[in-house]
């Protein structure tokens, strides 16, 4: 640990010595750099920006994450921590997901399945935004990843071309190609790619019913699926240039996935021998468009954005011909099918009001949202079939004012939103609708102290509000259910509200060190339980009155070079990451705290750990590692019991010139990646394990056509106003 310490200190010393040179050369530049924050993430740093509000990671360059999906980038991402069933967190906090700055309307399955189909090779960046401030919808439980997908467009016309195969048990290529260019005052980017994906994921509960006629009753169950998403996508980008000061710029990304489910289920108890087997099969389709107009009102920086977009997601069943055929009390062929829809559509603006001589700034804008949800669900296992009819409608109606203030070393955001739910839940298995109405108010207030240059200090609170997903709400079942098993929403779900607080130490965009303590009401948390005399586990959602978590971390990076090449060739190597030797390490620990429930074991915190490596080959060959751990401990009301790892390998090297990429990949070399966990609920106890088939290898290639050295022009449509709520005012 002193080492590392040390290091860490080094880099910092030395850090501080480069820009104190660098800022006698030119204090000037000092606010140019800090609104380009590309450039600078691409010329001094690669990968890697800590900033006071959010972390930004590079991806299109880096070879580890740049080759699978969005959702394995997603996962490997400093911070980001997988749950036991399944959820993303950002440093022990749930999160939203945003696409390009517009929150994802999908939710559960449909969220990872698309993000799944959204190759990592089509990202630019991905912001890690800790808490968002009040220009951000106020529906999140406190923190935002948002994916910027690639957006820049280059004189004349340039092409990529880009195809992974994946080596495992099933072979299967996923190729790409990337069109973009610019002509007089259009600017465009296409993209054209397919997938194809076989996995597998073996799991079983050990469940233990405590209520069952005055005594206990034991199931055992096994399950084994084996998945094949097979998707086409298609995204394009225009921004034509109306006038010197107003761009019109379009977005459509279309999808079109065709997936099979065939599983295998076995429950074994007391005179009990049940078989379930079945296959479901469904064609999807997501259409998203964004028409954005973007105008600058006058020479002093006042600025006009208004958006209009839309998402259609539709899940159609494909029918088998021997849907509800070879039913038995032993055997069952399963086929539960769901016709599901979603539409959403909202229309918002935002306006800007800079005073640069008062070093003062006041954002506005406001948004009006409507979400459509309907989920048509037969089922048929040893009874006639059963229909259940979900219908979801939320309107949104959202206003937001935001100021801040520079005060020689100090920066103050305060803000204010405002928010009007409508919400509408019903259901042919109810008689009366289900209706939420709300009108709250979300305020947001943030301080940053600038020790020096490189080092601030940064404070924050926000209040927000998280409206239960269709997903947690849909009392369909899921597809593998028999009548030992049942999987439902919960209709009767309230909202939950959040009161987050976060203190952070930021250092020389590459360190820092945060703790942060949310306080929430009426969460909603994934349980099992089971009713009195039942040899039935049902599997929903459970309204929790009081959950409260404390989390801290930290991230810095270790300087391998100082250590094998000496003071004088780390100097060299300093201000270019794409060059350096090093480890980055992120440590998290989390402590869940939920009143009214009565955990059946030591609550004991987790610890969570992560490090990323790039080491420099011979012949230029670029080895990166990623590993992370999480140890056993309790994460909300799951006891992990056994260590979750995964350690990753990659090998990369650019040819002529640049032009050509070729990667090896190994994921989850030592095929260690499962949960093993325990969940108590009412009367039951639940020992369940999950294995997927994780070890993959692959093989990625990609050739780019045209010249790369060229201007680039960033035209990246804004469908929600990335500004963190803890901005610096320069």
């Amino acid at each position: 640990m002193k080492k590392i310490l040390f290091a860490t200190v080094f880099l910092v010393f030395l850090n501080t010595h480069a820009q104190e040179k660098k800022a006698q050369n030119d204090t000037i530049k000092k606010e140019k750099i800090t609104n380009l924050d590309e450039v600078k993430i691409e010329n001094r740093k690669k990968y890697i920006k800590v900033d006071s509000d959010k972390t930004t990671v590079l991806v299109k360059d880096n070879g580890m994450l740049n080759s699978g999906s969005s959702l394995e980038a997603v996962k490997k991402l400093p911070g980001v921590i997988t749950s036991p069933t399944g959820s993303i967190t950002l440093n022990g906090k749930g999160v939203k997901i945003y696409v390009d700055g517009a929150p994802s309307s999908l939710s559960g399955t449909d969220l990872q399945n698309y993000l799944n189909s959204l190759p990592a090779n089509a990202i630019e960046k991905v912001e890690l935004i800790y808490n968002p401030g009040a220009s951000y919808d106020a529906n999140s439980s406190g923190s935002i990843i948002n994916i910027v997908t690639s957006s820049k467009r280059m004189k004349g016309i340039n092409a990529s071309f880009n195809i992974n195969y994946n080596f495992n048990k099933y072979q299967k290529p996923s190729p790409q190609i990337l069109l973009n260019g610019k002509t007089k005052n259009l600017s465009w980017q296409t993209m054209l790619g397919y997938n194809y994906i076989d996995s597998e994921q073996r799991g079983s509960n050990g469940q233990t019913f405590t209520n069952y006629f005055g005594g206990t009753g034991t199931l055992n169950q096994e399950n084994f699926t084996v998945s094949t998403n097979r998707n086409l996508y298609f995204r394009v980008g225009t921004n034509y240039k109306l006038t010197k000061k107003s761009n019109l710029l379009f977005n459509y990304n279309g999808n079109y996935a065709n997936d099979r489910n065939v599983f295998e289920a076995s429950t074994l108890g007391t005179s009990i021998d049940y078989k379930n087997n079945g296959t479901t099969k469904n064609k999807n389709s997501n259409h998203e468009l964004s028409l954005q107009f973007k105008t600058k009102l006058d020479t002093l920086g006042k600025t006009l954005d208004i958006t209009a977009f839309s998402n259609l997601y539709d899940k159609k069943p494909i029918t088998l011909s021997n849907a509800f055929d070879n039913v038995s009390n032993t055997s069952s062929f399963n086929n539960g099918i769901n016709d599901f829809k979603l539409n959403n559509y909202y229309l918002k603006y935002d306006f800007a009001i800079p005073f640069e001589k008062m070093k003062f700034s006041i954002n506005t804008g406001g948004k009006f949202n409507v979400l459509n949800v309907n989920n048509l669900g037969n089922y048929y296992t040893t009874s006639p079939t059963k229909t259940i009819d979900f219908d979801y409608k939320e309107n949104n109606l959202a206003f937001y004012a935001e100021a801040r203030k520079k005060i020689k070393k100090f920066s103050f955001t305060i803000g204010l939103r405002y928010e009007n739910f409508d919400v509408t839940r019903k259901t042919n298995t109810s008689t009366t609708d289900i209706k939420f109405k709300n009108n709250n108010l979300f305020p947001n207030i943030s301080a940053i102290y600038e020790i020096n240059d490189n080092i601030n200090i940064s404070a924050s609170y926000s209040k927000k509000i998280e409206q239960p997903s269709y997903n947690n709400l849909d009392p369909n079942n899921g597809n593998n259910f028999d009548q030992y098993n049942t999987s439902q929403g919960n209709l009767f779900l309230n909202p939950t509200f959040f009161d987050n607080y976060d203190f952070k130490i930021s250092a020389f965009q590459f360190v820092q060190l945060g703790i942060n303590y949310t306080a929430s009401r009426d969460n909603n948390l994934f349980v099992f339980s089971a009713k009195p005399d039942e040899l039935l586990s049902n599997q929903t959602f459970q309204q929790f009155e009081k959950f409260n978590t404390f989390s801290a971390y930290a991230s810095f990076p270790i300087p391998l070079d100082y250590f094998f090449k000496g003071k004088d060739e780390f100097q060299k190597r300093m201000n270019d990451m794409d060059k350096m030797n090093y480890i980055f390490l992120n440590i998290n620990y989390i402590k869940s705290e939920i009143k009214g429930y009565e955990f059946p074991y030591k609550n004991k915190a987790i610890w969570n750990y992560a490090l990323q490596s790039q080491i420099i080959l011979p012949l230029g060959i670029k080895n990166a590692i990623t590993y992370y751990i999480l140890p056993p401990g309790n994460w909300q009301i799951y006891k992990v019991t056994k260590s979750i790892q995964q350690f990753d390998i990659s090998f990369n090297k650019d040819f002529m010139n640049k032009k050509l990429k070729v990667g090896l990949h190994c994921f989850d070399v030592f095929n260690s990646n499962q949960i093993n966990a325990i969940i108590s609920g009412q009367n039951l106890e639940t020992s369940f394990k999950q294995k997927q088939d994780s070890r993959t290898f692959r093989i990625s290639l990609t050739y780019n056509f045209g010249n790369l050295k060229l201007a680039n022009e960033n035209t990246k449509i804004e469908t929600e106003k990335v500004k963190s709520g803890g901005g610096i005012i320069k």
